[in-house]
């Protein structure tokens, strides 16, 4: 029996069959804490729960189009039986919708077989890469405290050599920021990367009984990491990337920050969440079937239930995930609400919202100061763009045309 649906919006559950288990040991990881909260965290997805999960998640959808996206923790700890299974159960429930796949790895476990089911299925696979071997090994290790950027550059080259199709997400930290035309550049001139996307990284410390160290985003004054990058490294490590994008890789090269501030401008969305004006769209579902409101938020106040008991739709689309998501909104203090760049920031991520304001108003965004600095940098830039594109011309040639 079909279900109709209030809304013909596409809504993403990213999906975890390893939990937060990892083979590698970043120092800036936040999820593998995760292990910590709950002997339920430990384990990995079971055959049954992956035919609920996919039967349901395309059952949820109202739009043609379906996306499923892997994650972790490290999801290539499954092996590759069990995604070839996934492929079969989409093809049986899919019932003519286009059923499209992502995987988010670290890259050290690809290995021919991985690279021809991947290429052979046509799955995106997006690879976690933090810049020069310098930048990426200062905190991306492996369990023996080893750097890891060789293997990762490695199974790029795997992936090349199967023709697979790839992106890069990269984070921005304190060690990386202090050179971003070295860590642009190789991406750029190393690694051919078409589409890049930076994230900033930024975590409290706090110590608890259990062993965690990173404070949760509910913790007030709580230091800040050391790996952490600080606002105004944040703004200008984007400007020194945007200058060199823009006199030299305009429809080249794809920066998601770039293409997500013209978006503001445009009054369009964004294609993020962070950028976007609520959030709640994207939960995340752990390995034993627990669905959380986002990554950023898996604790247990912003459990919605668990899809053996639960139906996707109500959870997704109930009370509890619909005041998620318009508190990204409503809690905005009065500072960000009369904000020349409100359109594009929308206060950035609710997790990041933990400074006060001028006024002592709490809800500012950690990284605004740098947010304030790029903004205003590029706001020739994304005005002459957003002008240009509005009368007809071709966005390849837009920025260009403005040196």
């Amino acid at each position: 029996m079909s279900t109709a649906y209030p809304f013909a919006r596409p809504l993403y559950v990213m999906a975890k069959p390893a939990g937060p288990q990892c083979n590698l040991r970043c120092e800036y990881c936040y999820y593998l804490e995760k292990q910590h909260l709950s002997e339920q965290h430990r384990g990995t997805m079971t055959d049954k729960l992956l035919e609920q999960y996919i039967r349901d998640y395309i059952q949820l959808q109202q739009t043609p189009d379906v996306l499923f996206t892997w994650h972790g923790g490290e999801p290539m700890l499954r092996p590759l039986s069990f995604y070839k299974q996934a492929v079969r159960l989409q093809q049986y429930y899919g019932r003519g919708k286009r059923i499209s796949n992502s995987i988010q790895t670290n890259g050290t476990l690809l290995t021919p077989e991985w690279c021809q089911f991947l290429h052979d299925e046509g799955w995106l696979v997006g690879i976690s890469i933090d810049g020069t071997e310098e930048q990426h090994d200062a905190y991306r290790h492996d369990v023996q405290g080893r750097g890891t950027w060789q293997r990762v550059v490695d199974g790029i080259k795997l992936l090349n050599d199967y023709h697979v199709e790839w992106n890069a997400m990269a984070t921005a930290n304190h060690y990386n920021a202090q050179d971003p035309l070295a860590f642009y550049k190789f991406f750029r001139d190393e690694l051919h990367c078409k589409y890049l996307q930076v994230s900033p990284v930024i975590e409290r410390i706090k110590q608890h009984s259990d062993g965690r160290h990173l404070a949760q985003v509910f913790d007030e004054d709580c230091p800040i990491a050391p790996f952490s990058i600080r606002p105004e490294e944040w703004g200008r490590f984007m400007c020194s990337i945007f200058d060199e994008w823009v006199k030299h890789d305009v429809g080249d090269v794809f920066v998601q920050l770039f293409d997500a501030t013209l978006a503001g401008w445009m009054g369009v969305e964004p294609g993020v969440c962070v950028y976007a004006e609520e959030c709640g769209h994207a939960a995340v579902m752990e390995h034993n079937g627990d669905v959380y409101s986002c990554d950023h938020f898996v604790f247990p106040q912003y459990k919605l239930g668990n899809i053996r008991t639960h139906g996707l739709p109500q959870m997704l689309y109930g009370t509890k995930q619909s005041h998620f998501s318009r508190l990204k909104k409503e809690a905005l203090p009065r500072q960000c609400r009369e904000c020349q760049w409100l359109k594009a920031c929308h206060g950035e991520c609710p997790r990041l919202r933990f400074l006060k304001t001028a006024d002592g108003e709490p809800g500012l965004n950690y990284l605004c100061a740098g947010y304030q600095i790029f903004f205003q940098h590029v706001a020739p830039y994304m005005d002459y763009m957003r002008n240009e594109l509005l009368a007809g011309r071709p966005a390849s040639g837009v920025m260009r045309a403005v040196l």
